[in-house]
């Protein structure tokens, strides 16, 4: 009776903030900060050229190295998506969050000694080890959240990650202010301070349990299960949410988990996988990180003073930091579904009329302005559908043994994308110019069609109730071939004779 007196509610309200600060937060964060320094790394970089070897570099040769410092981050966030699953199958969740501290903690101190070091190399090590963090933290969190919630909870809880993740671009473009970090002498540690977070995770986290669900189904403690859902509820285990945990378990009994080549073999989770896949490049290839790009310039046109755009475009971050929180607020009233669908089908909106402000801006005067409000109103579509949903699905649409695998797919989408938008997006400005956001908003208008049409809704349901409406599309064309074979049984018809 001791465990259920140290039981509260407010426990896994604690436990989020705790697991997000140091996980999801640190993605958001580590992106924005490289806005502030980049002059000042570029000439830090062309400053260690002539020191060591006497060669001043062209522009083009700076802002090549400056691109592979800001891009390295996506491929050791592809790194850390892909060592996610085993890590988590090995360590569980909440180790797994710890120990991920490991390549936050080194690169902070690679980033902060870098300048002493005279070494630009350090700070390329340093994004790929943050990124590695970023990637781990990004499928591990949700997993660990989805798990940890009760059902009516689940999506809001699961959303939270993605709240973190914008309240780390905020704070990222506060930080990085010239009036605190943002200032030549104190760029190493404006990218050291990213170690902040997680030493307060690593301080606060080890207090909260482990996920019930990796307790009961993959280490098979079922007392130890009781106890993390007593101190999460905050009263008894329910024994309707024991009984659905212990039903999974039965499915999954002596099965290991899966690998991710073995979901692609898989044909009873193949739309599931599909699913995962679409929403998690749309996520990327929509353009929301790429607008961010857009809004200083936007601003400049606007009329806004070059000293007074750091602080207008914190409200940017602010504004996908709002929008996720009414997301949150949201999501178990009106749906995954309805959130995601609506959320593309905006965007898809603003991306038109942002095309048509670009291309009106210097003959229609204010044009401008209107560009200033599609920044605005595109970032909240991306806060209000996408930003949140995206990372809820692996945990409701898959079973546990095949949740790392799905995650370690849905992780490797969205950083190889978000890879790729960050290389070829500098190619679209140039090439297409005010229609540049033309192919973002095509991608965001088949994303919603594929959202409205396939995807069903997973709110409030049972993971075997959402099962079985996948299965209607896994196995359609074997429903089809057995109607038609029940059709196709001749028909013997019993007449009876009256004697």
């Amino acid at each position: 009776m001791a465990d259920t007196q140290k039981g509260s509610p407010l426990t896994l309200v604690l436990m989020v903030a705790s697991a997000a600060f140091g996980g999801t937060l640190q993605y958001g964060y580590n992106l924005a900060i490289m806005n502030a320094p980049t002059t000042f790394i570029q000439a830090f970089i062309n400053e260690t050229f002539q020191e060591r070897w006497d060669i001043h570099l062209e522009e083009y040769q700076v802002t090549l190295v400056w691109t592979i410092i800001v891009s390295i981050f996506s491929l050791g966030g592809l790194a850390g998506a892909l060592i996610a699953g085993p890590m988590t199958i090995r360590f569980g969740r909440k180790k797994c969050l710890l120990l991920n501290n490991i390549f936050l903690l080194s690169g902070a101190l690679l980033a902060l000694t870098s300048r002493a070091a005279r070494s630009f190399e350090m700070i390329i090590v340093s994004r790929v080890l943050v990124g590695i963090n970023a990637g781990v933290s990004m499928n591990v969190q949700p997993m660990y959240f989805g798990e940890s919630a009760p059902k009516h909870l689940r999506g809001a809880v699961s959303l939270s990650s993605a709240v973190f993740t914008s309240f780390g671009v905020v704070l990222g473009q506060v930080v990085g202010l010239r009036e605190i970090l943002g200032s030549e002498p104190c760029w190493q540690y404006l990218l050291a301070s990213n170690a902040i977070p997680g030493i307060i995770q690593l301080l606060t986290l080890p207090w909260f349990p482990e996920s019930p669900r990796y307790l009961l189904i993959d280490r098979g403690d079922k007392e130890a299960c009781l106890k993390a859902l007593r101190r999460l509820r905050g009263c008894e285990v329910q024994t309707s949410e024991l009984a659905e945990m212990q039903e999974e378990q039965a499915e999954t009994l002596g099965v290991r988990p899966r690998r991710p080549w073995e979901l692609f073999q898989d044909p009873s989770v193949r739309w599931q996988l599909i699913s995962v896949m679409v929403v998690s490049s749309a996520m990327q290839l929509c353009g929301n990180d790429s607008i961010y790009f857009y809004a200083s310039y936007v601003f400049k046109e606007a009329g806004i003073s070059e000293d007074k755009i750091q602080y207008i475009t914190i409200g940017t971050g602010s504004c996908e930091f709002t929008a996720c929180i009414m997301c949150n607020l949201l999501i178990e009233r009106k749906g995954r579904k309805f959130m995601l669908m609506g959320g593309f089908i905006l965007m898809t909106l603003w991306a038109i009329v942002f095309t048509v402000a670009l291309s009106f801006e210097h003959i229609i005067s204010w044009m401008p302005y209107l560009s200033m409000a599609c920044i605005f109103t595109y970032i909240l579509s991306f806060g209000m559908g996408p930003a949140g949903v995206t990372g809820v699905l692996p945990t409701e649409i898959f079973n546990q043994t095949a949740r790392p695998a799905a995650y370690m797919v849905a992780g490797s989408m969205m950083w190889i994308n978000l890879f790729i938008v960050g290389m070829v997006f500098p190619f679209l400005v140039s090439g297409l110019s005010q229609y540049c956001f033309v192919p973002f908003g095509s991608v965001c208008l088949l994303s919603a069609l594929y959202v409205g049409l396939i995807l069903p809704e997973t709110r409030g349901k049972s993971l075997s109730a959402i099962t079985r409406e996948f299965n209607k599309l896994n196995f359609k064309d074997q429903e089809k071939n057995s109607t038609a074979n029940a059709n196709s049984q001749p028909q013997f018809v019993t007449a009876s004779t009256p004697f």
